[in-house]
């Protein structure tokens, strides 16, 4: 179901928590709000769920006013962090909670239940009571319990953050799976970059209860529109200068910029900094830290007073203390008005 957000503004103890927030998430569409802890992304959940009543604006769900919907019959179900799942009840029990709300007769109830728990890959869990699964498992049931609901947007709020990395990738992968098979119109409320890019159709960046950029995964990454959103996924050195007729113009160095006029940030990340071992290079290795399939170099520049990291390939024979050349490749530079 198609969700639109107009003008969204939520007030809580006096604190303006959510400004102005306008979002549109098509049928079907799997949508990261993401952004550090504290700058409202749990609230947007809640809001747009009907738990939290919102001081101005509208919620629109699929075209029609929402407003004035009770949260229970909204059908727009929250998986929680703490999973929330009834410690006295079984598996089955859990699951077909919002079918036995919803007047559906006991053995429906459980044929539901069973279904789901083969959907999340817990076949044969239906018995079990919650103190017997792992945190894995729970996670599990608790988004079945969410998809017997049926809902027409389903809202997850960090469901991952409690789980080992492992286990956090294989949630992903079935999230996913499930979200493409029911179709189900999803929101994810994230702090991690590497889920948002490699979930979403478009990611939501929330700073300070407002909405600084929408785009798909590659775009936001690729085009931040600001510091702020540049420096969530990936930091890097801000080089000050001017473009003039397609040319970035700095105290350091002037390259093809094709740009509008005006005064620009370039953010060099490490993969935009080409490393070369030269007797008379202009760079000189600071630090050499082993990451696995690559290796960060810390590069300084003395004469220039300018810092560069750069990610290399291993092996390779560039040692700390060697002197190198460095290229930047334009194609990884990043340039922001100011």
């Amino acid at each position: 179901m198609e969700l639109e957000l107009k003008n969204i503004s939520v007030k809580l103890s006096n604190k303006e928590i959510l400004k102005s927030i306008n979002l549109k998430v098509n049928n079907g569409e799997f949508i990261s709000l993401l952004g550090a802890s504290g700058c409202g992304k749990s609230t947007m959940l809640k809001t747009i769920a009907g738990i939290i009543k919102q001081n101005e604006g509208s919620i629109l769900l699929g075209g029609n006013l929402a407003d004035k919907i009770p949260a229970h019959k909204r059908k727009t179900v929250i998986v929680f962090q703490d999973f929330r799942l009834f410690p006295h009840m079984t598996v089955a029990e859990n699951i077909s909670f919002p079918l036995k709300m919803m007047g559906t007769n006991k053995t429906k109830c459980r044929e539901k239940a069973i279904e789901l728990l083969e959907k999340v890959q817990l076949k044969g869990f239906e018995n079990r009571h919650i103190d017997e699964l792992s945190g894995g498992q729970m996670q599990r049931v608790a988004l079945a319990r969410a998809l017997a609901a049926e809902p027409t947007v389903l809202l997850l709020d960090e469901p991952f953050s409690s789980l080992d990395i492992n286990l956090r990738k294989n949630m992903r992968e079935l999230v996913l799976s499930l979200q493409k098979e029911y179709k189900i119109t999803t929101l994810l409320v994230t702090h991690d970059q590497e889920e948002a890019l490699t979930m979403s159709h478009r990611i939501a960046f929330i700073h300070n209860g407002q909405i600084e950029q929408y785009d798909s995964p590659e775009n936001i990454f690729k085009h931040p529109v600001n510091t702020l959103v540049a420096d969530y996924f990936a930091e890097g050195v801000y080089i000050d200068g001017d473009i003039i007729d397609n040319k970035f113009i700095s105290g350091l160095f002037t390259l093809d910029a094709n740009k509008d006029n005006g005064k620009y940030k370039c953010l060099v990340r490490p993969l935009a900094v080409k490393v070369k071992k030269a007797e008379k290079g202009c760079f000189k290795v600071l630090d050499k830290i082993f990451q696995g399939d690559n290796y960060l170099l810390k590069l300084s520049n003395i004469d220039k007073k300018l810092n560069l990291e750069s990610i290399i390939s291993a092996p390779v024979d560039i040692l700390e203390g060697d002197l190198v050349d460095v290229d930047l490749d334009k194609e990884r530079l990043i340039f922001i008005p100011e």
